[in-house]
């Protein structure tokens, strides 16, 4: 139990420098050294890599922002519609980040001539350490809080109540939850990478992925504070964005693990370069020929011995007999 009560404003002065700002900084920073390690290995060129970042950074901001939007805040953002530009006043949607990042890896695939899967997979962690910094950004702001609570793990967030400290009242930490989330889906994927490697199957990071996190952002929004929707509704926004999630990461998952092809491009194309030639239906033929050769060659040698010992005897009787005929 204790007060959360920092300024989201680190520096106001020539400019003005926010937490925020800075852990968004961070999250771009070190999701392109993860992301470039993660295609390096796939045996991807530097150009290919680095060309990624434009349409990575455009998908998670635009997305991001037009998905708090709609989902969330509509009538502030759009009234005026200046307002939508204005990021710094809080309003960042992690399902729209999800919806315009995965625009821009679809599209980015299609430009390089990529397979999609492949693309995902690798940008599956660095999703994770994004989900992870954004939600302490979020604890630092004082903003998307839980709701309140009795238990004595309850923070204060007076910025956000804006009412006298003594009526502030405990809130589930619901951001620092999310925290936890994207720890350990970030565990759970380097597990898996760690495991299988190279040898992995096509898809199968992306899909644990959405399973695993949208799974875990469906519980934590039973402890969130409602956002757009009545108190009263039967699940939250956030839980309702989330099915899909979990759906599409489910019947992904279902299609990968019966996918009789699945390894990552590189182990595929070394797979089908290494594949045994068809020698079976030659060895036979060339086999059968060979002993048909060798038999019908055993053949005539016996053949003409017997036909030779069989002429032999013939002679010597014709012979015999003309001898006896002589004498008489």
């Amino acid at each position: 139990m204790f007060t959360w009560d920092v300024d989201p404003v680190l520096y106001d002065g020539f400019v003005t420098i926010r937490y925020y700002g800075l852990i968004l900084g961070l999250v771009l920073v070190l999701g392109f050294f993860v992301w470039r390690w993660q295609m390096v290995r796939g045996g991807h060129d530097e150009e290919t890599i680095g060309q990624f970042v434009i349409y990575g950074v455009l998908g998670v901001l635009v997305g991001s922002r037009l998905g708090h939007c709609f989902f969330y805040d509509m009538e502030r953002c759009f009234n005026p519609i200046t307002n939508v530009f204005k990021v710094w006043q809080g309003g960042l949607a992690s399902h729209g980040a999800t919806i315009g990042l995965s625009l821009g890896l679809i599209l980015y695939a299609y430009r390089k001539s990529i397979h999609v899967a492949e693309v995902t997979d690798r940008f599956s962690m660095c999703a994770a350490i994004g989900a992870i910094l954004v939600r302490v950004a979020n604890f630092i702001n004082s903003e998307i809080v839980g709701r309140p609570t009795d238990g004595s793990w309850g923070v204060r967030f007076p910025r956000h109540d804006r009412v006298s400290l003594a009526e502030v009242p405990l809130r589930h930490p619901s951001q620092l939850y999310e925290v936890g989330l994207g720890i350990l889906v970030l565990m759970v994927l380097f597990f898996l990478d760690r495991h299988f490697k190279e040898k992995r199957r096509l898809g199968l990071l992306s899909a644990v992925f959405l399973i695993t996190y949208f799974s875990g952002r469906f519980f934590v929004e039973f402890f969130k504070a409602h956002q757009t929707l009545n108190p009263n509704a039967f699940l939250t926004m956030g839980q309702w964005l989330s099915i899909p999630g979990v759906a599409i990461g489910g019947y992904w998952l279902f299609r990968v693990l019966h996918d009789p092809a699945p390894r990552t491009d590189e182990a595929r194309a070394a797979s089908s370069a290494g594949k045994p030639k068809e020698k079976g239906v030659r060895s036979l033929s060339s086999s059968k020929s060979k002993d048909g050769k060798s038999g019908s060659t055993k053949g005539t040698k016996k053949g003409s011995k017997k036909g030779s010992k069989k002429e032999s005897k013939k002679g010597q009787k014709k012979g015999s007999k003309k001898g006896k005929k002589a004498k008489k």
